[in-house]
């Protein structure tokens, strides 16, 4: 009886969490379909001035998920950034329900693949992904450094259960601002593929780039990185001024 009673309670749980979820979700799907917000046109769906974040959606014409866009800005410098960004292993420490990170290879400071397992909500599968990394060193000609990022699915062997990300493509660009301040402006398309439905779908791409943003941030500030005298392990490599 005791187990029968522990089920039933665990069931509610799950049916409860998946509803909580599921109204964030038609949240998402009404603001998306209010009157004047067109396709392929970027919607305002979180204002923090608090952290100094803006947060975008929007519906590209010939695809079925949403893209995304985050902008804020950060007090550093470019090496704390870059330290923070490529600590692969510590990624669960601040990273939106990351499980594990590594490096796969190293094609040179300037490109390289890695490995990532993402925390799925409640009752679905755990998805992971390779990603191909490139950067774009910072210059003051150009005023920012960026990374670009690919998703490459049959790079390595399928992990069941583990489900295989189609896409977690994105644009990660740090555009200098002031001094020892950075803009960030990150684009991306994920699709986590394996028949996720609408509301796990919409919950993650509204939660996970604002939670990521705040772990970033956050750690951006720790002594850990700020005060590290260690080389980035990927340099961004041409001087800049701070």
């Amino acid at each position: 009886m005791k187990m029968i009673q522990k089920l039933i309670i665990c069931g509610l749980l799950l049916s409860s969490t998946q509803s909580v979820f599921a109204a964030r979700g038609d949240d998402d799907l009404r603001d998306l379909r209010q009157s004047g917000i067109a396709a392929d046109e970027w919607q305002l769906i979180r204002n923090d001035n608090r952290h100094n974040i803006m947060q975008y959606v929007k519906r590209d014409l010939g695809k079925t998920l949403r893209s995304f866009k985050i902008e804020y800005e950060v007090d550093g410098t470019l090496d704390t950034i870059s330290r923070v960004s490529f600590d692969f292993p510590n990624y669960k420490r601040w990273y939106y329900q990351i499980k594990e990170a590594k490096v796969l290879k190293k094609v040179s400071d300037r490109e390289f693949y890695y490995y990532q397992i993402h925390q799925a909500p409640a009752t679905l599968p755990d998805r992971d992904v390779v990603l191909h990394a490139t950067i774009q060193p910072y210059s003051v000609k150009t005023g920012y450094a960026m990374m670009t990022l690919e998703s490459i699915p049959d790079f390595i062997p399928l992990k069941p259960p583990l489900v295989r990300m189609v896409a977690e493509n994105m644009t990660v660009k740090w555009i200098k601002i002031g001094k020892n301040r950075w803009k960030n402006i990150s684009e991306g398309y994920i699709d986590p593929n394996g028949g996720a439905p609408d509301w796990a779908i919409n919950f993650v791409q509204r939660q996970a780039p604002y939670q990521t943003v705040l772990g970033l941030q956050r750690m951006i500030q720790s002594s850990t990185y700020a005060e590290s005298k260690e080389v980035p392990l990927f340099s961004y490599g041409d001087a800049y001024e701070n």
